[in-house]
């Protein structure tokens, strides 16, 4: 018998919860919100590793980075930068003249421009994030689509992200 400790064996020592929090803080500016995608992607990716390019919501299928985006949504709800769009669209849709007199209707409409807004900037969020997942080498990302999976996207391929396995025993999730 020997002592393992004084030995170093080439086996790579599992990634714990805090290394894991640690390497996002290295690689992210926002290492809170970007191990909020991860754990997110982890859920979406269910008991396989990945999620995408389609996760089923409710009765539909949505892009991976789309429900990112609508799931992180509530993050933002007292933001003072979501209440800033809120007055910018209404502002523009009223220069325009496109809000209807009817105060409840003008509010659907003012409510559907700020989330098609909120989305977009959204999926960038979620980008840049997934970005520093890979970067992190917790993640994996390619796009599948029209005619052949290829690693950039383009050409109607929307986005798959891979989970590691060491991402995935970090999250205490096994499967």
């Amino acid at each position: 018998m020997f002592q393992s400790d004084l030995f170093p064996t080439d086996e790579k020592e599992a990634l714990g919860l805090p290394a894991l929090l640690e390497r996002l803080a290295t690689v992210s500016r926002r290492p809170r919100y970007t191990y909020m995608v991860l754990n997110l992607i982890a859920k979406a990716a269910g008991s396989t590793d990945s999620a995408g390019p389609y996760v089923q919501d409710a009765d539909r299928h949505v892009p991976v980075r789309d429900w990112l985006c609508d799931a992180l949504v509530p993050m933002a709800q007292r933001d003072a930068r979501r209440l800033a769009i809120v007055e910018a669209v209404r502002c523009d849709l009223e220069r325009r003249h496109a809000l209807p007199a009817d105060e409840a209707s003008a509010a659907r409409i003012i409510d559907s421009e700020v989330r098609a807004r909120v989305r977009n900037s959204g999926r960038a969020n979620v980008s840049r994030a997934v970005s520093d997942l890979v970067r992190a080498g917790l993640v994996k990302r390619h796009y599948q689509g029209y005619r052949v999976d290829h690693h950039n996207r383009g050409a109607q391929r929307e986005a798959v992200y891979t989970i590691t396995h060491e991402a995935r025993r970090a999250l205490g999730r096994h499967g």
